[in-house]
This record gives structure tokens, C-alpha cells and sequence, in this order.
């Protein structure tokens, strides 16, 4: 693991009381302690590791520094002039330098000046609730503090990668999300066991590094979105010189003497890497918070209702992965800054608006959910499946389009192939789901979100009239393919 580098915050005292006292200083954390500072309320916010969380320094932002530059490759690769300017191959060396930049070289110092800034006070060390509103500060030196909240306590420690049961696996210390993130080297052989998110993002990532890797996913690619995105996503793996295996687990794994994994897999073949990354789910960081003082499950995840509180406890709030309602930064950030307004409005008395879109509630969380998934081609999907759609028992219609029919991919780049899925309400009139599989195509999902988010009737969407030659085209080819209402 690369060494952290932490900042102390020394221009605010250190008091007894807070009127909110928030678990956890990554991306979710931070936003819940400024919409509650902005709301008038003191506010201490507790880290054991590097402010600014998982996001900054693991996962967000290091994954798609690494995406980037066999992405732009590509993109050059596929355009006729750019294609024969380019001499060489990837730097990866470089690319581990730009990721470093980009994670700030695992120093929060600049986190921790935005703090200060802010107004946030800031506790280093473990933090435990020791009953109601009561919280017990571990330093790293041993020594400790209660500090009480007069309000409420946030809890938003986020999650782990989950340790899969197969035999031998965690004795052979695979890499999680941290380490390949983070890693100083390209490993020449690369094995990674999930075809999650997180295995897809690094195999892309490792494979136009020069790694040989192979992706060993239970079932297909991408559970939970459209089948074709998960299809397209192993066809360009295995094009680009990956190999998928679907359908498929580890029977054993073992590491030996000299470093090297030994992968067991069905049939008796016996894959050899260089390092195994356990890339198959997630966790809650509930283990060591006390939870028990409160009557509530150590280790489990905590169930909140659409203000973000926790259901039996009115002084306790849970945002992001922790509450396990939609495991993605930007959607902990809207439901942080849910949780921030509302533990404000109601230590004020104020109203609180938590109908259904109102200011005080993460109402997205349920159905319009976004996320980019940066593989290539890229993956972009908002609100329904079809599949979904239909277990919700909706009337739907589903309507489907090329996108390299496209003028704006014609000019794109050679052999541009994509698919976008438009899933209609048939009762409402509105789209309820709707994905992308192509390169380049994550800038178009927020003209999705908003169509589904407002709602927007799709007699009105023709009258949205996308520019020409752009991907955004697609919205006229889907439109003319659903027909006038």
C-alpha cells in the first residue's frame, strides 16, 4: 500500500459539542458537513485515513486516469490523418506518474486547507459511537475523546471490497480496488475475479497498459444493466488480447514462494499470474462503530429512509455506499447533501420538505439512478432495464437503434459500433430506462437523466431537437423509431 501523507487542522479548537458530529471525511462526508455548516450548524467530521476518502485516492479518480490514455489512443487509432501520427504504443510509466498527480500523491493536505476553509472541524483517528449522540475519538497514539452531538451523527464510512469464500484466496493477499489502483508497477500477467465495474474498468485499464490479463467473471459482464452492454464490453476485452471467462469461478488460489498466483480453475486447468485483484462486490465499514451500543448489527448495512435517517434512531443519519441504496460517489453526494440540508432544517425547526423530488429527500435513488462505467466501449445507463421495467410490472415499450448509423459516429471515427435502448412508460407517455453502449457515449447520459428525472413527456422530447452531426442524434433515430404519440 502506498503511504499516506495526513495534514493536521490546527485554526479551529477542539470542543466537547457539536451540533453535528460526521463519520467519515471522503467525497459523502464532507458534503453532508458543508450543506449542515451552510445551515448554521458546528460541525466536526472524524477521518482515521486521508480526508477526501476512496473516491479521491482509490477508486474515481485514479481508475480513470488510468482509462484515459488507452482511450484517447484509441480514439486516434479509429481517425484517418491522427491514425498515422501515432509511432508508438503507451507510456505506461507515465500514466502511473498522471494518476499519481491526479491522486494527489496520496497527501490530503489540500482537503484538509478546504476544511478549514469551509469551517469543518477536524478530528484524526477512529471513531465509535458509545451510545446515543455519544462519540468516542481513538487517536493514532492511543489516546482518546467523547465528543457529543447535540443534533445528530452521521455515519459515512463507506464500503470495502468484499472477500469472496473461495478456498485459499484471502491467505494468497489478493489485491482489492486499493492496490490496483494504486500499484507502482504494470504486472505482466493479471488475473481479476469479477465482471463487476470495478474487474471491467481494470481489465480495460490493465490490458492497454500491456498487461496480460484475464477477467473470470460467475456469470456475464455487468449484472444489472442491459445484456448487449455486458456482451460488447467482453467482445472488445477479448479483441484487444483479454481474456473473458464467463460462467466461470476459482475452485482454489494459492500464492507461492517466489510471488507468483496459482489460480484452480473448472475442468483442472491451472492459471499462473502475477497478482489476483478481487474485484466481486462490496462491503459496509460498519464492523468497529459501535453500532451495538445503539442496538443495531455491527458489520451490517444501515437502512435509512429517503431523508437519509436511520430508521429508529431520529439523531442518526447514514449517506453513501454505508446505506446501500445506490454504491456510486455522485449518488452519495446527492444523498449527502439531502442529509446536510435536512439534519439542519430540523435542528432549526424549520419545515422539511420530503415528499417525493422535495429538497430534504434522495428520491432519485429509486429509479433514476446514473452511472458511467468507463470500459471500452464505454457503458452509460440511467433509471429501468427492460427487464426491470417489465418485474415492475410496467406497460413498456422498448425501442432500440444502431448508433454507427449515425452521421456524427461516421465522422466519429472508422467502424464506430454502439447500441442505444430507450424504455418506455406506454401508460405515462415518459422513458424510464435508457442506456448507451459505445465509445465516448458517458457525456451523452445526462440528456437521459434529465428525461427521466422531469418526467418529460415524449410528445415534448421531438420538440428537443438534438444538433447535427452529433451522437446526440440518437434522440431523433429513437424518437422516430418509438413514432409520433
Amino acid at each position: 500500500m502506498r503511504p499516506l501523507t495526513t495534514t493536521a487542522q490546527t485554526d479551529l479548537p477542539a470542543l466537547d459539542a457539536y451540533d453535528l458530529i460526521v463519520i467519515g471525511a471522503g467525497a459523502v462526508g464532507e458534503n453532508v458537513a458543508d450543506r449542515a455548516v451552510q445551515g448554521g450548524l458546528s460541525v466536526l467530521i472524524v477521518e482515521g485515513e486521508l480526508v477526501g476518502g476512496e473516491c479521491s485516492y482509490w477508486a474515481c479518480m485514479p481508475s480513470k486516469a488510468l482509462l484515459r490514455a488507452g482511450s484517447v489512443l484509441r480514439a486516434a487509432h479509429a481517425v484517418p490523418g491522427a491514425r498515422s501520427a501515432i509511432t508508438g504504443g503507451i507510456d505506461a510509466a507515465a500514466v502511473l506518474a498522471s494518476r499519481d498527480a491526479v491522486a494527489s500523491h496520496w497527501d490530503d493536505a489540500g482537503q484538509v486547507r478546504w476544511l478549514q476553509k469551509t469551517g469543518i472541524a477536524l478530528a484524526r483517528g477512529h471513531a465509535r459511537l458509545d451510545g446515543e449522540r455519544r462519540v468516542v475519538i481513538t487517536a493514532a497514539d492511543g489516546s482518546s475523546r467523547t465528543v457529543t452531538a447535540t443534533h445528530a451523527v452521521a455515519i459515512c464510512t463507506g464500503s470495502t471490497a468484499a472477500m469472496p469464500p473461495i478456498p485459499g484466496l484471502a491467505e494468497a493477499r489478493p489485491w482489492t480496488s486499493r492496490e490496483i489502483t494504486s500499484t507502482e508497477t504494470v504486472p505482466a500477467r493479471l488475473a481479476i475475479i469479477g465482471g463487476g465495474v470495478v474487474g471491467c474498468e481494470m481489465a480495460t485499464a490493465f490490458t492497454s497498459l500491456g498487461s496480460a490479463v484475464t477477467l473470470i467473471a460467475r456469470s456475464g459482464l455487468l449484472a444489472g444493466v442491459e445484456e448487449f452492454a455486458g456482451e460488447a464490453v467482453a467482445e472488445r476485452l477479448r479483441a484487444d488480447g483479454a481474456e473473458v471467462l464467463l460462467g466461470t469461478s476459482p475452485e482454489r488460489v494459492d500464492r507461492a514462494a517466489d510471488g507468483t498466483v496459482a489460480i484452480a480453475l473448472p475442468g483442472g486447468r491451472m492459471l499462473e499470474v502475477d497478482e489476483v485483484v478481487v474485484a466481486t462486490g462490496r462491503a459496509p465499514v460498519t464492523g468497529d462503530l459501535g453500532l451495538e451500543t445503539i442496538g443495531l448489527e455491527p458489520g451490517s448495512w444501515l437502512e435509512v429512509d429517503d431523508t437519509l435517517r436511520v430508521r429508529g434512531h431520529d439523531w442518526l443519519y447514514a449517506a453513501g455506499d454505508v446505506n446501500h441504496r445506490a454504491l456510486l460517489t455522485h449518488q452519495g453526494k446527492y444523498q449527502a447533501r439531502a442529509a446536510g440540508d435536512v439534519i439542519a432544517a430540523r435542528a432549526s425547526g424549520a419545515s422539511v420538505d420530503d415528499a417525493p423530488w422535495g429538497a430534504h429527500v434522495a428520491t432519485a435513488d429509486h429509479d433514476a439512478v446514473p452511472q458511467v462505467t468507463f470500459t471500452s466501449p464505454e457503458v452509460a445507463s440511467v433509471g429501468l432495464t427492460a427487464a426491470q421495467a417489465e418485474q415492475r410490472g410496467l406497460r413498456t415499450r422498448i425501442v432500440d437503434y444502431e448508433l454507427g448509423w449515425l452521421a456524427g459516429a461516421t465522422v466519429h471515427g472508422d467502424d464506430y459500433r454502439g447500441t442505444a435502448r430507450m424504455v418506455v412508460d406506454e401508460d405515462r407517455g415518459v422513458i424510464v430506462g435508457f442506456t448507451l453502449v459505445g465509445d465516448d457515449v458517458g457525456e451523452l447520459l445526462h440528456a437521459a437523466t434529465i428525461a427521466i428525472v422531469g418526467e418529460v413527456p415524449i410528445a415534448r422530447l421531438w420538440h428537443a431537437v438534438p444538433s447535427y452531426p452529433t451522437l446526440s442524434e440518437v434522440w431523433l433515430r429513437l424518437l422516430e423509431g418509438y413514432g409520433r404519440p
